[in-house]
């Protein structure tokens, strides 16, 4: 094993040119961790918001960042168990713990480490390490959807509501969800029983006429805007509303108050408990992780790029990073013609 690896640096908060291409040293293992070659990575809206400098108080520059690994085991600690050399795993970097995964190496607390699961590849894996933690956290251990319960979702295309979707129906629950036009048969063919046009629907007439007025069990948000003051509208009573967005400026929740609503705002939390679960689900087929666009390890800047201005894309689920490899594969342009999305 060599001394240096190759890692993407953040060197200033700013705009996506803020990345260096470094070689840095290996990082070294303690009694409870691994080390792991770093397949594939991914790009979240958390590492955005990171570049951007929104908690340049949690991340010290310069920064290794990234919150998304799926590699293989090169190396375990004196007191690691659990998992040996050569084993597939996937998992999500302790968010402001240290360095992140736009690395060819990274060094885990063993106990953040679950397997991969062994129908999907690295890219697809990576894909679902934070957004599939979110879910669960959001879905399973916050909301407690149930089977025959009514979920309302915001944002079905993008990384977070594409699994939701999937781990709702899992559950048994009745999916609606918002997309954009162009993503609707996207969402559908995710397991959604109903997709709504965004730009074209009122969501809260449209869920009223759908549940007959009884209105939904739980909404998920994961767009931010007004979705926390207009989302008890289209609530049933006792309905819990769970976010994923930062809360900028306090907003009117009068009308979560008129139905009881619960409400419940979440960052993420990092444990081999959720990831076992979601590689279950994985395995018999009930979720399959989605990748959009992948790009190689000296474009993350790119990659930031893209997920910035995923509307100007068809791209679904996830920018992935392939760090071991050389993939390209990037999602075609939309443009706007008479009101409908199409493909340039």
């Amino acid at each position: 094993m060599t001394d240096q690896m190759r890692a993407v640096v953040l060197t200033r908060f700013g705009g996506a040119d803020a990345f260096e291409l470094q070689d840095v040293p290996v990082p070294q293992v303690g009694p409870r961790q691994v080390r792991v070659r770093v397949h594939a990575t991914a790009v979240n809206p958390l590492d955005l918001q990171i570049r951007r400098g929104d908690y340049p108080d949690h991340v010290p520059l310069p920064a290794i960042t990234g919150h998304d690994i799926s590699g293989v085991i090169e190396e375990v600690g004196s007191d690691v168990t659990e998992f040996g050399v050569g084993d597939e795993v996937y998992y999500t970097p302790q968010i402001f713990g240290g360095a992140g995964s736009y690395a060819e190496q990274h060094v885990a607390d063993v106990d953040l480490v679950g397997r991969k699961p062994a129908n999907i590849s690295h890219l697809e894996a990576a894909s679902l390490t934070l957004v599939g933690g979110t879910v669960w956290e959001a879905l399973v251990t916050r909301a407690q959807l149930t089977v025959g319960e009514t979920i309302l979702i915001h944002g079905g295309a993008g990384g977070v509501g594409s699994i939701a979707i999937q781990v709702a129906k899992a559950i048994g629950a009745r999916v609606i969800t918002t997309a954009r036009a162009a993503d609707l048969d996207f969402v559908r063919s995710l397991g959604a029983d109903v997709a709504l046009d965004y730009a074209a629907t009122n969501y809260v007439d449209a869920v009223a006429d759908i549940t007959q007025g009884q209105g939904v069990n739980v909404v998920l948000d994961t767009i931010g805007g007004d979705a926390l003051t207009r989302s008890p509208l289209a609530l049933a009573d006792y309905g819990r509303v769970v976010t994923i967005v930062d809360i900028a400026q306090p907003q009117n929740l009068i009308e979560a108050w008129g139905v009881n609503a619960a409400y419940h705002f979440i960052f993420t939390r990092q444990n081999r408990g959720k990831l076992d679960a979601l590689t279950a689900l994985v395995e018999r087929g009930l979720v399959k992780p989605v990748v959009g666009a992948i790009l190689p390890l000296d474009r993350v800047g790119e990659a930031h790029e893209l997920l910035e201005n995923r509307r100007s894309y068809v791209l679904h689920g996830k920018v992935a990073i392939d760090v071991a490899g050389t993939t390209v594969a990037l999602p075609e342009r939309i443009t706007a013609h008479d009101g409908v999305a199409a493909q340039a």
